[in-house]
């Protein structure tokens, strides 16, 4: 099934978002955990592409296995960075004859860890191009595209940064999911500009919630300076351990899902970091999902 159906039949989306590891164990340590979230009623669920090669075929077998033996609808991140156009009509294919449904296109960031790493010369510069390379040849896919509530990193001017966001979705894209973000009005606000500038396909909010003080570090590293609001850098300060962190982290991660949900948010799309324990505590928290439900 098609996200974009999905959130055409759905009042609030939920959905979650898991990274193939590297090793054997570590892959069938990972789909055990998917397992555990089939019981928080996914709408659907995403595997992240890593760059330069790192965990790409990983990928392509995480999401094939995902949607041929849990029933869940399985979107496959793909990026230009790296490859040829030949390149990404092999993988779009195979996802095809897979009948893998939905991917969610990107730029991609350049690999940190592959020295000399190269760009294919024959590739797409932008995820405009993707989209509209896959909208052309394979029309039957569902397309995501990223939007950034706190502003993209690379592009540091506010409107250059939604005209580009509405030449992806002219291109062809169903749905934007967006990056974390911990303030609920930077949402709202980018919501609001992207009425403003004609982009009227559905939105998902990002939610990742803070589980330590090195976790919060490293979010605020890997998101190029999110914004992490006084309040909240006040109460994780406060806190004695990581467990209390952690549950500062799933409080705060709860609150801004039910104001959004209450707001009328299409979708919540939850960054995992392959943790399940976390985001259960916060749908639980809200009544997402009972305690008895899990344990059926």
């Amino acid at each position: 099934m098609k996200v974009i159906d999905i959130l055409t039949h759905k009042k609030t989306a939920l959905s979650f978002e898991f990274f193939p590891p590297k090793t054997a164990e570590g892959f069938d340590k990972l789909f055990d955990t998917v397992q555990k979230f089939r019981y928080l009623s996914p709408s659907y669920v995403s595997v992240t592409y890593g760059a330069g090669g790192s965990t790409r075929e990983n990928t392509r077998n995480l999401v094939g296995k995902i949607q041929n033996e849990t029933g869940l609808t399985a979107v496959a991140h793909l990026t230009c960075v790296g490859h040829s156009k030949d390149e990404i009509r092999k993988i779009l294919e195979n996802y095809s004859q897979a009948k893998i449904e939905n991917i969610l296109a990107l730029r991609g960031d350049t690999p940190k860890n592959i020295p000399n790493f190269t760009e294919s010369q024959d590739g797409f510069k932008f995820a405009c191009e993707l989209v509209q390379f896959t909208k052309k040849n394979f029309g039957q896919m569902g397309i995501g595209v990223a939007g950034f509530p706190e502003g993209h990193p690379l592009t540091p001017n506010r409107l250059v940064e939604i005209d580009n966001l509405k030449q992806k979705v002219d291109s062809g894209a169903d749905y934007i999911c967006t990056q974390l973000f911990f303030n609920n009005h930077d949402f709202y606000d980018f919501c609001e500009r992207c009425e403003i500038a004609g982009i009227n396909v559905p939105i998902i909010a990002g939610i990742m919630p803070i589980t330590s003080v090195a976790n919060m570090k490293k979010i605020a590293e890997l998101s190029l300076g999110a914004r992490i609001p006084a309040k909240l850098l006040k109460a994780v300060y406060r806190a004695t351990n990581d467990e209390y962190v952690e549950n500062v982290g799933i409080h705060w991660a709860a609150e801004q899902v039910n104001d959004l949900i209450e707001s009328g948010v299409r979708g919540i799309h939850f960054y995992t970091l392959n943790k399940f324990e976390q985001i259960h505590k916060i749908c639980e928290s809200i009544g997402l999902i009972s305690s008895e439900q899990l344990e059926k």
